[in-house]
């Protein structure tokens, strides 16, 4: 996957990061998302060992390329720069983004996440590609949570990030639901979700209709910035 390219539609892309339940494994989980059409995966495996961790990503590597979605890695940069993974995903308490890119170089994705606007300036004078800002609200997927944002708390994000010329995709995580993807979308943020996918009926529709919205979304913010040159 192009670096250039993964990054130039990153907010209008889906994200699904990966977890496991009692219906489906990571690998399950994250093939159901990609037939769905979700084009960017994040493989989350907290707690395992990186000889538990390979075989999963060497696979899912393989179906994201297939499918010709980018596929992150999260916190594992070692692993990343062997399997030629397309990028790596570095919580608050992983490696610092400045010190994965000395290991990386420039070529590889490197996100980090983000609950203040303080972590926000900390991860752009690092160097990070994009953010993953949350948690919106209330999630079990994700143990040790940071204080949840809600929708205000974003805009509150983004003023700071404009007042301080920071400009760095976003997506928001933590909580989420489709109905949360027009609020977010009016301040240009992207959705990452996990158990919205796995929880449902059918979570091949439930991709495709996440997908589906977020294209929409794109398109129609691509023809206003075209109706107003």
């Amino acid at each position: 996957m192009n670096k250039s390219l993964a990054l130039a539609h990153f907010q209008t892309s889906f994200q699904f990061i990966t977890h496991q339940n009692e219906r489906f494994s990571y690998l399950e989980g994250a093939y159901l998302a990609l037939i769905g059409g979700c084009d960017w995966v994040q493989l989350r495996m907290k707690g395992a060992t990186d000889e538990e961790v390979e075989p999963i990503a060497r696979k899912l590597k393989l179906a994201c390329e297939g499918a010709g979605a980018t596929f992150i890695l999260d916190d594992r940069v070692e692993l990343v720069k062997k399997l030629q993974i397309d990028g790596v995903h570095l919580g608050k308490n992983d490696m610092p983004v400045d010190e994965a890119r000395k290991l990386l170089g420039d070529e590889f994705i490197i996100g980090g996440t983000a609950n203040t606007f303080d972590d926000i300036r900390r991860l752009h004078e690092q160097g990070a590609d994009y953010i993953g800002c949350g948690p919106f609200r209330y999630t079990t997927t994700k143990e040790k949570l940071s204080p949840v944002l809600g929708i205000e708390g974003y805009h509150q994000i983004i003023e700071q990030m404009r007042e301080n010329k920071i400009s760095l995709p976003m997506v928001a995580i933590g909580g989420l639901t489709p109905d949360d993807i027009d609020p977010l979308a009016d301040l240009g943020i992207g959705v990452a979700m996990s158990g919205t996918i796995l929880n449902a009926e059918n979570p091949v529709t439930m991709t495709r209709q996440i997908h589906d919205k977020c294209f929409g979304l794109f398109m129609e913010n691509l023809n206003h910035y075209f109706e107003n040159q």
